[in-house]
């Protein structure tokens, strides 16, 4: 069976759970999000289902996060989907599954935080919160998180892709950005916890501000510059400056340089999604352009700074 042959629907999850956990198996259930990985179904007013369905790598977070968040959770000072049950494969469904927590607000690529020194210090907090020392069992990161040098080849891919569609209308400002940032030194400290995917679509917002993290299966160890990319993504205009004030111990000027470059990937990665959306290709999402974009905008005017 491939990853995709299996439809998921209510049916399908309500019967996983009368036959596994089946004090939960009558509470309301309704699909919430479709991911890049699991679907992601409400199930009553507090917890949520996540089935894996796009990507056969899927499995093997979803563990992850059911062994590792738990740990994490407690230090967090925003609200993240602390796994509660595991659902094992069986012949209903021959994957894994995960109860975890809901953790209410919009996606940020719907709804941006417009409070920004509010959202500045917040995500500073967060991400100092998280940013501790691993333990040695701790997962490396899939493509992310190493030496910023070792991804030259998909940066000059990305950004050939962007600039022959249009997308990018001065390819040497963005080049010159990775550039700077993978020609600084390499991270010498400790590998810290990392989130590993904060982009828009994984930040919550309420009222403006960051109100909550989701989908943690990037969890890894490593450069903290890989998560503090997220200031240039996630932040509105003027509002970096006070994130880099607030995140504890205040990064170096080598590992601003690192997550500038981070950065760049992540925009050139959502203006991609975000015009395969405008245009109707599949895994598209037209809200993830204007945000990408908005960060190349910054990146570029903080390399002249």
């Amino acid at each position: 069976m491939t990853a995709t042959e299996m439809d998921i629907t209510e049916d399908l999850i309500r019967d996983l759970l009368r036959e596994q956990h089946p004090d939960l198996a009558d509470r309301p259930l309704k699909l919430g999000a479709l991911g890049w990985d699991n679907q992601v179904w409400r199930l009553g007013d507090d917890l949520a289902v996540r089935m894996p369905w796009a990507t056969r790598s899927a499995d093997a977070l979803l563990r992850k996060e059911h062994a590792w968040l738990p740990l994490l959770a407690p230090r967090l000072p925003l609200q993240i989907p602390v796994p509660q049950r595991l659902g094992e494969p069986s012949e209903r469904f021959p994957r894994p599954w995960l109860v975890t927590t809901w953790v209410p607000g919009e996606p940020a690529d719907r709804a941006p935080a417009t409070r920004a020194a509010e959202a500045a210090v917040t995500l500073a907090d967060f991400l100092t919160a998280l940013h501790h020392p691993a333990p040695d069992g701790a997962p490396s990161g899939r493509d992310r998180g190493g030496r910023l040098a070792d991804t030259a080849e998909y940066f000059a891919r990305e950004l050939a892709s962007a600039t022959e569609s249009g997308l990018i209308r001065d390819p040497d400002a963005v080049r010159a950005v990775w550039e700077d940032a993978a020609a600084a030194p390499d991270w010498a400290g400790p590998r810290v916890w990392l989130h590993g995917d904060l982009h828009p679509a994984n930040i919550l917002t309420t009222n403006g501000t960051f109100s909550g993290v989701i989908d943690f299966g990037d969890l890894f160890a490593g450069d903290p510059a890989c998560d503090l990319a997220a200031a240039w993504i996630l932040l509105p205009d003027g509002a970096v400056d006070r994130f880099h004030q607030t995140y504890q111990p205040s990064p170096d000027a080598a590992t601003l340089r690192r997550a500038r470059g981070w950065a760049v990937l992540r925009a050139l990665v959502g203006i991609h999604v975000g015009d395969a959306g405008v245009h109707g290709r599949p895994g598209g999402k037209p809200t993830w352009g204007p945000p990408a974009h908005a960060s190349l905008r910054r990146l570029i005017a903080s390399a002249h700074q």
